[in-house]
């Protein structure tokens, strides 16, 4: 059976790890001078704790050549062939470094690199479909095939509710920051061809804001393949989900609706508070 690996970035929870079986290549997040693989030995909080206490936002980097042989070497050994998702190219080097690393290990032709285009559970979904059509029995040039027409359908946005860690990144001015905090200004993000950018901007509190956000997308969501959506945010109160997630089972659409809480590079990157739904379009 084809084996599906991918990045930390797919914000997959632990339990859907285990039901497809699928194996997770670290990304790096450094503290200052501490290094720490995402989800191993770093968590969300403790990232929030340090930002929050330095005043800046942490470098992420990609997998070490080291850790990426280790999670590819047993099955290339094995005469295995990996379907391999990486964080759109356009923001890391990841999907390289697993280039390099099937290169070293002299298994160019086992190993397959896709490039999500995408981040977090855009990813996810991506690295679920191709979970489900390796056990179904299909070929790594099928699943590719399959995945990369896939790849174009998956709508992933987010709502920020603080500018802060957007601002620490560079990625927001500084009057902008302050201006947004005094008058409650939610960005929604929307990644599309592998980059981010901001939409539209919503006013008032994260809970009514994630609401009129998920809300907005209901002509989408009516026209999303049915087999799952996923709610996914970086440490968002019941209070804030539940209405997103009673909002999603009230249009019938979807047979699974799934929560999922950020990793470490999304978490660095836009703070506390924000969620996504993210979703596939049928074709």
């Amino acid at each position: 059976m084809v084996k599906i690996i991918s990045d930390s970035t797919c914000d997959l929870s632990p339990e859907l790890v285990k039901k497809y079986e699928i194996d997770i290549l670290p990304l790096h997040i450094l503290l200052g001078e501490e290094e720490y693989e995402d989800g191993r030995d770093i968590m969300p909080d403790e990232i929030f704790q340090w930002s929050d206490a330095n005043g800046t936002t942490p470098k992420t980097s990609a997998p070490s050549m080291e850790t990426t042989l280790g999670v590819l070497r047993p099955y290339t050994d094995a005469g295995t062939e990996c379907v391999c998702f990486c964080i759109s190219e356009s923001m890391s080097t990841c999907g390289n470094v697993i280039r390099m690393a099937a290169q070293e290990l002299d298994a160019e032709g086992l190993v397959h690199v896709i490039n999500s285009e995408n981040l977090s559970t855009g990813i996810g979904l991506l690295v679920i479909e191709a979970a489900i059509l390796a056990k179904e029995g299909k070929t790594a040039a099928q699943i590719v095939e399959q995945v990369e027409g896939l790849r174009p359908l998956v709508r992933a946005s987010f709502v920020v509710d603080t500018l802060v860690y957007l601002h620490r990144g560079g990625r927001c001015g500084g009057l902008a920051a302050m201006l947004g905090g005094a008058l409650k200004l939610h960005p929604k993000i929307v990644v599309k061809d592998g980059a981010m950018s901001s939409t539209k901007k919503y006013r008032g509190s994260i809970k009514a804001v994630a609401l009129s956000y998920v809300k907005d997308m209901e002509q989408e969501l009516r026209a999303a393949r049915p087999a799952r959506v996923f709610i996914t945010h970086t440490c968002a109160s019941p209070a804030v989900v539940e209405p997103v997630r009673a909002y999603l089972e009230s249009i019938g659409i979807f047979s699974e609706i799934l929560e999922t809480r950020a990793g470490g590079v999304v978490s660095s990157h836009c703070g506390p508070g924000t969620l996504g739904v993210l979703f596939i379009a049928r074709s």
